[in-house]
């Protein structure tokens, strides 16, 4: 693949911003040029990426490892007051949402994630302090404030350093940690939880887990870089095309300017609504599991050591499914959507298993556990969707916090699903998962077909198709001086990616 150089005799308002002046180009690239790019990006950001979710999830979810090592005695908490403590963590996530996202278009990107990461490490450990449940309320809400920027600021990463066609795997192995943390954590919490100590072992679990991510964060700082323009780990010669061959292809920029008509657009386009149900449908049970999995698991019978041991499984599943979802959408263009549908397909199984079978089947509604997780396999493919599907750097920044507002209010509402009187069945809460993985999939459904209608009303508008997956660098990049950032609706030549 090679790209048209192109060179600008007025630089635009984004590329003075970016440093970008009147003598710089597009510089040709050979197919073997591009793949040795691509392959060094590959190689040294993706690992950054991975590494930062894994303690991210880690961190989130030591709340629901703790709740089984003496939290609930060790801070005075009923099952209902942990359920708030749960929710309390989207409370600061839904509030921080849209600052964050300012964030993303003022700061330089690589700096501002690893500040916060920084700041949600030193929450994390002030969680052993906590004796009560106004303390560890006020905790999980900073540390879903600090929190709340990292999905959204690896969905916009993966926009400015990817192609479209690109950008499934690479969402599918930063979130990929995710089911790594799963993994150890129940390892390292089992370990942990063996501790003997003045301290008990749930504030150990808080203090180690805080002190390993807030060593990563601050070699982090140093390490992500805020652009492929000034990303170390390229040669000088590579750093100008690494940027031009993934912003060019959608005309979305990395921009200083926040600008109203993209703010808007973001409001009223289908497409974000469609996003956000799904974000809401899959939130709602997330919040749920999450946090109750161990408690679920306990109450089939087994004791606190198994039970921590019973819900790796669950990861191992869930990343099972990712990574096969990750590696056919690279290869084979448009599957993404029909993935996320397969994986509620799959978590629906899953929840009917464990409200179906009787009390007493214990490995059988065990096995329903771990199905159930499958549908999070489905959600780093609609974040791809979003860095494939919308373009200018404000909208996909506004898109991008209004569909994290939707997954912190199912967050919230998943855990309050769960009522004391009703375990082990809980029966109110999987009949909402239940009706949650429905709607899911009828709403993935719609939101497919829309966007092979608007295509296919851009292709009759312009006599012609234009598929993203399979385009030319090279037409993407033409009139890249003075293009700006423009937005998908500005730009007729934009195909959405399914």
């Amino acid at each position: 693949m090679a790209t048209a150089e192109s060179t600008a005799s007025h630089p635009t308002e984004d590329e003075k911003s970016l440093g970008k002046g009147p003598d710089d180009s597009v510089q040709l690239l050979t197919e073997m040029e591009e793949k040795t790019i691509i392959r060094r990006i590959d190689l040294c950001l993706l690992p950054l990426m991975f590494c930062s979710y894994l303690l991210q999830y880690l961190d989130k979810t030591t709340l629901s490892y703790a709740s089984i090592l003496g939290l609930l005695t060790g801070t005075h908490l009923t099952t209902d007051l942990y359920s708030w403590t749960s929710s309390a963590f989207y409370f600061g996530y839904l509030v921080a949402s849209y600052p964050v996202s300012l964030g993303f278009v003022k700061f330089p990107i690589g700096k501002y994630l690893s500040i916060m990461m920084i700041l949600w490490s030193i929450i994390l450990i002030c969680h052993a302090a906590a004796s009560n449940f106004a303390g560890l309320a006020a905790l999980r809400v900073l540390l879903g404030v600090f929190e709340s920027a990292i999905s959204p600021g690896f969905t916009l990463i993966i926009s400015m350093w990817y192609t479209p066609s690109e950008h499934a795997l690479r969402s599918c192995v930063w979130f990929a940690g995710n089911g790594v943390a799963s993994i150890f954590g129940g390892l390292l919490a089992y370990a942990i939880g063996h501790i003997e100590d003045s301290l008990g072992p749930w504030q150990w679990l808080f203090i180690i887990f805080g002190l390993i991510s807030l060593a990563w964060s601050v070699f982090l700082f140093f390490t992500l870089p805020d652009s492929p323009r000034n990303a170390k780990f390229l040669r000088p010669d590579q750093r100008e095309p690494a940027y031009c061959r993934a912003q060019a292809s959608q005309k979305s920029y990395q921009s200083r300017e926040w600008k109203k008509d993209q703010f808007i657009e973001a409001w009223i386009d289908p497409k974000t609504w469609f996003l956000f149900i799904y974000n809401f449908m899959v939130a709602l049970p997330n919040g749920g599991i999450t946090n109750f999995a161990s408690l679920v698991i306990e109450s089939f019978g087994f004791n606190t050591f198994n039970t921590l041991l019973y819900t790796i499984p669950m990861a191992v599943v869930a990343l099972a499914f990712l990574l096969v979802a990750a590696l056919t959408c690279n290869r084979f263009p448009g599957l993404r959507c029909y993935w996320i549908i397969f994986t509620l397909l799959i978590s629906l199984m899953g929840i009917l298993l464990m409200r179906q079978l009787p009390t007493e089947n214990k490995w059988g509604r065990l096995v329903g556990v771990w199905f159930v997780a499958v549908f999070g396999a489905g959600w780093p493919l609609s974040l791809s969707l979003i860095s494939s599907n919308f373009a200018g750097f404000t909208k996909k920044s506004t898109v991008t916090a209004l569909l994290f507002i939707g997954y912190c209010v199912g967050n919230i509402a998943g855990p309050q699903l769960f009522k004391t009187n009703e375990a082990p069945r809980y029966s109110t809460a999987f009949a909402a998962i239940l009706a949650c993985f429905c709607l899911g999939i009828a709403d993935v459904i719609l939101f497919r077909v829309y966007m092979m209608w608007e295509n296919k009303r851009r292709d009759r508008k312009q006599g012609r198709t234009i598929q993203p997956e399979s385009q030319e660098l090279e037409d993407a990049v033409q009139g890249f001086a003075g293009t700006g950032d423009i937005s998908d609706w500005q730009n007729e030549n934009y195909r959405y990616c399914l």
